[in-house]
């Protein structure tokens, strides 16, 4: 077996994995790159974030075009079909593989193809296509293996009519109706997408409320568009057994429920990929969805083996995990990192409209008995809005009532992922910097989102006097 030797090896090409490559690599380390599938990027661009994004995306501009006044009477409503939305995921999936491979390529970082698992705490087999195999040295190890879509085994998913979220972008045809099991992230934006498309679909949640980490208004919000579309949200229900038909899927519930649908797409959770590669016989040992204890700089049980991204949990965000990666990378390097993951890391869920938030939410402010003020802002009322037919919305903004320190950044609408920024940005700010005063006396474009916080600003400060 051929044997080479390097500084670090990093094993997955993802978010997580890249971070480090590119930073040890810039840094003058000999490193490579373990990648078990045949193109980097990882599963944030093959079956994650990429893919539904660009079919959330391309949905709601067909539903933009549909709901425009303009071409209201004048043509029949355009309709797309799954298919063909997902070959434009693929023409974008195809850029970011070029993209990245161009990354490690021009920083001659090679990229070695196989599934990597430890022999000892400083050597890897590597087995890669057609019979062929590697063995890695080095001082230091990598993990950015990612995740995985989490499969129960009493649910039939060899059946061609049960789908989890990497499955679901191999389907060929638009089903009429489907049964999501799962509301958590990944299943509200698939409910977005399909209601979006015409299907009815049943979303089947096990809590009292759609995202629940989310502030109540905004969680509620959510709910409410959902439903307004169509789509009908079952809370508080437990699968018994999954039935699988030759024409549809039953999905049989506690309460005594039978929910057929066309497809059943299982969106309930997701486990690290840590599973075969080893790790135990290192005295490492993944917890129960394969996820791995690192303390703040990353490191595993092992000191020279780092863990970032999804197989460590929390986040689960790849924005997070890119930074993870340059943090461990440079530990590696200096034997310190004085960097940290900010506090408050903004998320982004990509429903119709989109949701994201930065900072506390209300009940978690109540919850710590941190007295606060909320000012907000309809999209209605936005003629950055009204000129888009984007109305849908609004903008919520937590802050003192005694320092105006911004606590929290809340927003449900178009564009709300971007809108977001700008909340983070100021509540970044070191001590009076941080301030509602900021968005009061800032001058906005006009029109635009961004007004919005001005709006915002004003209402929640004009309820002090």
């Amino acid at each position: 077996m051929k044997e080479q030797q390097y500084d670090t090896v990093v094993i997955g090409s993802g978010p997580g994995g890249e971070g480090a490559a590119l930073t040890l690599a810039k840094k003058g380390q000999r490193i490579a790159v373990v990648e078990d599938y045949h193109d980097v990027g990882g599963g944030c661009t093959h079956w994650g974030t990429i893919p539904s994004k660009a079919l959330r995306h391309n949905v709601r501009r067909m539903m933009e075009y549909n709901s425009n006044p303009l071409f209201r009477d004048q043509a029949a409503p355009k309709r797309l079909s799954f298919p063909p939305l997902l070959k434009v995921a693929e023409q974008v999936i195809s850029k970011q593989v070029a993209l990245r491979a161009s990354y490690y390529s021009r920083n001659e970082i090679p990229v070695l193809h196989g599934r990597a698992r430890f022999v000892d705490g400083n050597t890897v087999d590597v087995a890669g296509p057609a019979g062929k195999k590697l063995r890695l040295r080095a001082a230091s190890f990598v993990l950015a293996t990612g995740s995985r879509p989490y499969q129960p085994d009493d649910v039939p998913f060899d059946h061609p009519r049960v789908f989890d979220s990497d499955k679901i972008l191999a389907l060929e045809y638009t089903p009429r109706t489907v049964t999501i099991f799962g509301a958590g992230v990944i299943g509200c934006e698939y409910a977005s997408i399909f209601r979006g498309l015409g299907v009815k679909v049943d979303l089947i949640d096990t809590r009292e409320r759609l995202l629940n980490f989310l502030d109540n208004e905004i969680s509620d919000a959510l709910s409410y568009h959902l439903r307004e579309h169509g789509v009908l949200i079952r809370h508080n229900e437990f699968y018994t057994h999954v039935e699988p038909k030759d024409d549809h899927v039953i999905t049989n519930l506690e309460s005594g429920k039978r929910i057929k649908g066309d497809i059943l797409l299982w969106a309930n959770g997701r486990s690290g990929n840590s599973k075969d590669m080893g790790l135990e016989g290192l005295g490492i040992q993944p917890n129960r969805r394969g996820q791995i204890e690192v303390n703040e700089d990353y490191q595993t049980e092992q000191s020279h083996i780092y863990a970032v991204g999804d197989i460590i949990g929390y986040p689960n965000l790849a924005s997070a995990a890119f930074d993870q990666g340059r943090f461990a990378a440079t530990h590696i390097l200096f034997g310190r990192c004085d960097y940290r993951l900010v506090e408050d890391i903004p998320t982004g869920i990509y429903t119709i409209p989109e949701i994201s938030s930065v900072g506390k939410t209300e009940q978690e402010l109540t919850a710590a008995k941190v007295p606060y003020e909320v000012g907000r802002a309809f999209f209605k009322d936005l003629a950055r809005a009204q000129i888009a037919n984007q109305s849908a919305g609004m903008l919520k903004v937590l802050f003192h009532p005694d320092t105006l320190e911004i606590l929290g950044i809340h927003c449900f609408g178009d564009q709300a992922a971007e809108i977001v920024h700008i909340g983070q940005a100021v509540m970044a700010q070191p001590g009076e910097s941080n301030s509602l005063m900021y968005f009061i006396n800032t001058t906005f474009n006009y029109p635009t989102m961004a007004e919005a916080y001005r709006v915002a600003a004003l209402n929640g400060y004009n309820r002090l006097s």
